[in-house]
């Protein structure tokens, strides 16, 4: 299993990628939507981990434009802002998606890979 990790808070989302390969999940990690979607010309990811809200591109809108890249790639998004009815509502058009609240819990993230990519 191959996951991206995206958010614009440099040790948030390093810390997080280092403490997923202690436990075994390959985890690359990008500050921006720019670089994450530089990332995805090489590699290929099952599931990306998105911050909702990034400067310049938002992971709603990173979200749209991976599925043209790899169109079988999983969600899964993480914010400090707003409620997860707030995400739900604002993201429900595009289908069914995991939501983690900042500060992430590292074992309830590896939770929710672990069901998403679930055979």
């Amino acid at each position: 299993m191959k996951i991206l990790l995206v958010d614009d808070e440099f040790e948030l989302v390093s810390t997080l990628a280092e403490r997923l390969s202690l436990r075994g999940i390959d985890a690359d990690w990008a500050t921006s939507g720019e670089s994450a979607l530089a990332k995805l010309q090489d590699t290929t990811y099952d599931l990306a981990v998105l911050d909702i809200k990034m400067p310049k591109i938002s992971g709603l809108k990173l979200r749209k434009k991976i599925q043209k890249i790899q169109p079988e790639m999983r969600y899964i998004f993480m914010t400090g802002h707003g409620s997860a009815e707030d995400f739900y509502s604002a993201s429900s058009e595009e289908g069914p998606d995991s939501y983690l609240v900042k500060p992430v819990n590292i074992d309830d993230l590896i939770a929710k890979i672990t069901a998403i990519l679930a055979p």
